[in-house]
């Protein structure tokens, strides 16, 4: 047996009987009925004051969608007035609410053509990903503004996510080999430094999908060591030393073939993500036409792991 898929097990069965002995309790679906439909969903980011959400809807186009909240009801969701043209995912909100960050293909320059990838010596015409910004304008946003070269030094770059100190995580590229890595790139009088890796996990980690605590002091992400096996969420916590050992979130929280796009909700304890999981058959909406295998946004509380982690220290 590998010593990735050793590792695995182990950190697979130690944090599923952690989530276990904290009490964790199933992920419920976001928003059935105004959101949940047959297209697949993702990425949900919220407003400071949970009254808006914004999120990616498609499968091979994706736009990003805007929904609002009325009381415990959410509006039938709408275009953004930033998307809609181009192939944009992964919004990400930052903490205070004064920008949005997303994922898209559009052209580097006004006129140029949609952003081609291009990895490991393959070119995939209209498929990159670059970060893009926008800028709160009242209610409303400005136009979209890519992010320097420093952030966007490769076609793909995704997976946004936004600290209190403005500083982003993300997956993109290393100038040192053609994988990809969890980046931070720390904001630093009105400039986005050069990125560095985030050590996280061990060598055979594959991190996708971060979610950073506006303080830094945990991350939320998704972690597999080897291409058979799926994406599942994982906490870790910031130490003096560097970042914990990542714990799985467990099997109650993760089910269907992945558990992906990690965001935090309003109150920085509820997590959100898209799955392909169903609702068992004893459920009340399991005749539902949303539930249908496809991607829809999940959420679940993040209480036991976080009140067990402060009661460890």
């Amino acid at each position: 047996m590998k010593l990735s898929t050793v590792l695995s097990v182990l950190l697979a069965f130690g944090s599923t009987a952690h989530a276990a002995m904290t009490g964790t309790v199933a992920p419920t679906i976001f928003a059935p009925g105004a959101i949940a439909g047959s297209d697949d969903d993702g990425a949900a980011a919220f407003t400071p004051d949970g009254a808006a959400v914004y999120f990616m809807r498609g499968t091979d186009s994706f736009t990003l969608m805007q929904s609002q909240r009325d009381g415990d009801l959410w509006s039938t969701p709408e275009t953004a007035p930033f998307s809609g043209h181009w192939r944009d995912l992964d919004p990400a909100m930052a903490p205070d609410g004064s920008f949005l960050l997303f994922v898209s293909n559009r052209p580097a320059l006004p006129g140029g053509k949609p952003i081609d990838e291009v990895h490991a010596g393959k070119r995939r015409a209209g498929e990159g990903m670059n970060l893009w910004r926008v800028n709160r304008q009242g209610n409303g946003w400005s136009t979209p503004v890519r992010l320097p070269d420093v952030v966007n030094s490769c076609s793909t770059t995704f997976a946004p996510s936004i600290a209190a100190d403005g500083s982003i995580y993300f997956i993109g590229c290393s100038p040192a080999d053609t994988q990809f890595h969890l980046l931070r790139s720390v904001y630093r009088d009105g400039v986005y430094q050069p990125p560095y890796i985030v050590r996280l996990g061990d060598a055979d980690a594959q991190i996708r999908d971060p979610a950073i605590a506006p303080d830094r002091s945990f991350m939320v992400f998704s972690i597999k060591h080897d291409m058979q096996q799926p994406y599942r969420l994982a906490i870790a916590f910031h130490t003096p030393s560097g970042w914990s050992t990542p714990r799985d979130l467990g099997d109650t929280v993760n089910g269907g073939k992945h558990s992906m796009g990690a965001q935090l909700g309003a109150d920085r304890r509820t997590l959100y993500f898209y799955s392909d999981r169903r609702l068992p058959p004893s459920d009340p909406d399991a005749a539902a036409t949303w539930n249908n295998g496809a991607d829809h946004i999940w959420q679940v509380s993040l209480a036991p792991w976080l009140d067990a982690h402060r009661a460890e220290h």
